[in-house]
C-alpha cells in the first residue's frame, strides 16, 4: 500500500488536498485548499442502451491528447457503478478552473465525445475503492482490456495493490509547458479540428488489442492477468 500511495502522490495528489490525507477511496477530493489541482479526471459514464460508446470517446479522446499534443500516456480506472474515468497528471498544479476550460476546449474540439467540464474538480473515486452499496471496486485497468469492462459495474472483489502500482509506475505527468500551450491552443478560435488518431501508434490506447497482446504487456510489468468474463450462452 506505501508503494500505491506514493504513485497516487507522484501522479495526482498534492499535500494539501483532502484526497491527499486520506488515501484512495470515494468522493475522493483532489482540489487544494488554494483551488489548485494536479489530476484531471474525466468520467466517461455508459449512457442507456448505448452499448460501449463510453469506452469508444475515452479512446477518441485518450489517443487524440498523445497523438496531437504530445501528452504522456493516461491512466484508465473503471468505476464501481459501471463506466470508466481517464486521468492526467499534470506536473505543477493549475487553478481549477484552468482544468476546466481545458476540458471544455476539448469539448469543442471532439464535440458529443467529452462530460461537461464542470465534472472537473468534484470529488471522486481515487481507486482502488470499494462502493459501500453494492460491494463493487473502483480500480486502475490495462488500458488494452478497457472493452471487456464497458458492460460491468467494477471489480467484484479488491484488485492486487502490486498490480495497481504497476499500471501507475510507468506513468509520466504533463509538463507545464504542454498543458499551457495546449489550453492556448484549444482557446484559439480556428483550433483545428484533430485528425482521427491511428490506435497502433506506440503508446496509445489499443482499442482493439488482442489477448495476447494484452497478456504479453500485463507480463513485461509483472502482472498476472485474471480473466473473469465469459461469454452470454
Amino acid at each position: 500500500m506505501d508503494k500505491l500511495l506514493s504513485e497516487l502522490n507522484r501522479l495526482y495528489l498534492l499535500p494539501d488536498s483532502p484526497a491527499a490525507q486520506r488515501g484512495p477511496g470515494p468522493d475522493a477530493d483532489l482540489v487544494s485548499g488554494a483551488g489548485l489541482v494536479r489530476a484531471i479526471a474525466i468520467p466517461f459514464r455508459k449512457a442507456p442502451g448505448a452499448d460501449a460508446q463510453h469506452w469508444e470517446r475515452l479512446c477518441t479522446v485518450a489517443n487524440g491528447l498523445q497523438a496531437d499534443f504530445g501528452f504522456p500516456a493516461p491512466a484508465v480506472s473503471v468505476t464501481s457503478t459501471g463506466g470508466f474515468m481517464l486521468w492526467l497528471s499534470l506536473a505543477a498544479p493549475v487553478p481549477v478552473a484552468d482544468a476546466r476550460r481545458f476540458v471544455a476546449g476539448l469539448g469543442r474540439l471532439w464535440p458529443d465525445t467529452l462530460p461537461p467540464a464542470d465534472t472537473i474538480g468534484v470529488p471522486v473515486e481515487l481507486p482502488p475503492c470499494p462502493n459501500a452499496a453494492t460491494g463493487t471496486w473502483a480500480a486502475f485497468i490495462h488500458p488494452g482490456m478497457g472493452a471487456s469492462f464497458a458492460d460491468e459495474s467494477g471489480l467484484d472483489m479488491a484488485p492486487p495493490a502490486a498490480g495497481q502500482v504497476a499500471f501507475l509506475e510507468g506513468l509520466d505527468s504533463i509538463a507545464p509547458g504542454q498543458f499551457s500551450a495546449a489550453l492556448a491552443r484549444l482557446e484559439t478560435p480556428a483550433a483545428p479540428a484533430a485528425a482521427p488518431p491511428s490506435p497502433a501508434a506506440d503508446g496509445l490506447l489499443l482499442k482493439d488489442a488482442t489477448l495476447e497482446d494484452i497478456v504479453r504487456v500485463l507480463h513485461a510489468r509483472g502482472i498476472e492477468p485474471t480473466f473473469r468474463f465469459t461469454l452470454p450462452r
